[in-house]
């Protein structure tokens, strides 16, 4: 009795989570048409915080100097590192790219220590003398980001609404070729923002992502703390929400992207997920700022993202649920000595597991055009299965969070 009702409880949130999602779909499928406003001049700001980044720092520095564009820079924030990190940001242009030396025992406090320091070296060092804060704009920027090339013609016209505060673009894995794994993790991202992000648009909860945000300067001014971002194992879900709090409005640009490095080795990803899983439990210190500065239609969704995690811990449940009562119906077919459901049973588990995919393909071959329809639906009913290692990830997040560690899980790179 209890297993039963266990089951359909998981079912009916998973159902109901599905209702949400489709009519986040359905949102997604808009256009929003822009025009140029007022065109301003703005200077843009690179924030690459580093820790032990010489495999990939060269590559991305490259791609930020060649942009084609004058008016911007790039600041290279070394965390502590005991490898070429400094030596690789000294030997770019000079004329767009400088280094912040964080050094011990100040250094390796996390990304977002990191980037606060970072913001106040370009304070203090007089870099922003002169500059209206409204028309600068900080873009956070991973070691293993590498920009499309028409990055900042994108993003720049989203700034000319003086309410937007933040714009996240797209992100990739250039490396998406290299494996199965790597396919996964950047058809997740394809679909995180073409479909999730890209209907908050509509709903005004926009998130930040750790790779590729731009974020006015003037909106982080406004925020509460030491600095804008917090300690939080995922600043940049943290630095999302307050500034909705604040009356900014985020947005997500659908015509440019950021593309990073896809982790090879599956329990990597699983530790790297930990990681986010955690910061997301620890976010469940902004509801009360959600409930009392957020508009209720960007609040409800904000509340529902943030409770993910306990979503993702009962659904991790169900497969168990699911198994145990399809050996326990077995045992009894066998025993009885015929069948005793219709293999037509299995349809409504395929249909509550796998309905998505349709979805998610054609949102995939629409990236990916090469690919076609047909293998992006085959790929996205992997990515079905490729989900569970939310689960394990979430287990293994909340153990660390039961148990008080809070370190820097960094993702090493290849």
């Amino acid at each position: 009795m209890i297993t039963e009702l266990f089951l359909w409880s998981s079912i009916s949130l998973i159902v109901l989570a599905a209702c949400y999602n489709t009519t986040l779909f359905v949102l997604s499928r808009r256009r929003i048409r822009r025009s140029r406003i007022e065109k301003r001049e703005r200077f843009y700001i690179f924030l690459l915080a580093c820790l032990n980044e010489e495999k990939v720092l060269a590559e991305s520095l490259a791609r930020i100097t060649s942009l084609p564009t004058a008016n911007y820079m790039a600041l290279v924030i070394d965390d502590g590192s005991d490898d070429r990190t400094s030596e690789i940001a000294l030997a770019a242009d000079p004329a767009l790219v400088q280094l912040h030396r964080r050094n011990p025992p100040n250094a390796r406090k996390g990304k977002g220590a990191a980037l606060n320091d970072g913001v106040r070296h370009l304070r203090e060092s007089g870099l922003l003398l002169g500059r209206d804060p409204a028309d600068v704009v900080v873009c956070v920027l991973d070691a293993d980001g590498r920009l499309d090339p028409h990055i900042l013609q994108s993003v720049d016209p989203f700034f000319d609404d003086p309410g937007t505060g933040a714009v996240q673009v797209c992100v990739r894995m250039y490396n998406r070729g290299l494996g199965l794994l790597a396919r996964m993790q950047d058809m997740e991202f394809v679909v995180y923002g073409d479909v999730f992000q890209s209907a908050r648009r509509f709903i005004g909860s926009v998130g930040m992502g750790g790779n590729g945000q731009f974020m006015r300067l003037a909106a982080l001014n406004t925020l509460d703390g030491d600095g804008p971002w917090s300690d939080s194992l995922t600043e940049d879900l943290d630095l999302g929400v307050r500034l909705i709090a604040k009356g900014w409005t985020n947005m997500h640009c659908t015509t440019a992207a950021v593309s990073q490095q896809a982790v090879l080795s599956l329990r990597r990803l699983i530790r790297q997920r930990s990681r986010w899983f955690q910061g997301h439990l620890q976010s469940a210190g902004l509801v009360p700022l959600i409930l009392r500065d957020v508009p209720t239609r960007p609040a409800l969704d904000l509340l529902y993202h943030l409770s993910s995690p306990v979503l993702i811990l009962l659904t991790s449940l169900l497969p168990l649920s699911f198994l145990v009562a399809l050996g326990a119906t077995t045992v009894a077919s066998v025993q009885v000595g015929h069948p005793l459901v219709s293999p037509m049973w299995l349809l409504g588990p395929y249909l509550l597991s796998f309905t998505t995919s349709y979805a998610y393909g054609f949102v995939y071959a629409r990236r990916e055009r090469e690919l076609g329809l047909v293998r992006s639906v085959l790929l996205a009913h992997v990515f079905v299965f490729y989900g569970y290692i939310w689960f394990a990830a979430g287990w293994w997040g909340f153990w660390r969070m039961l148990t008080g560690q809070r370190t820097w899980l960094k993702t090493a790179r290849t």
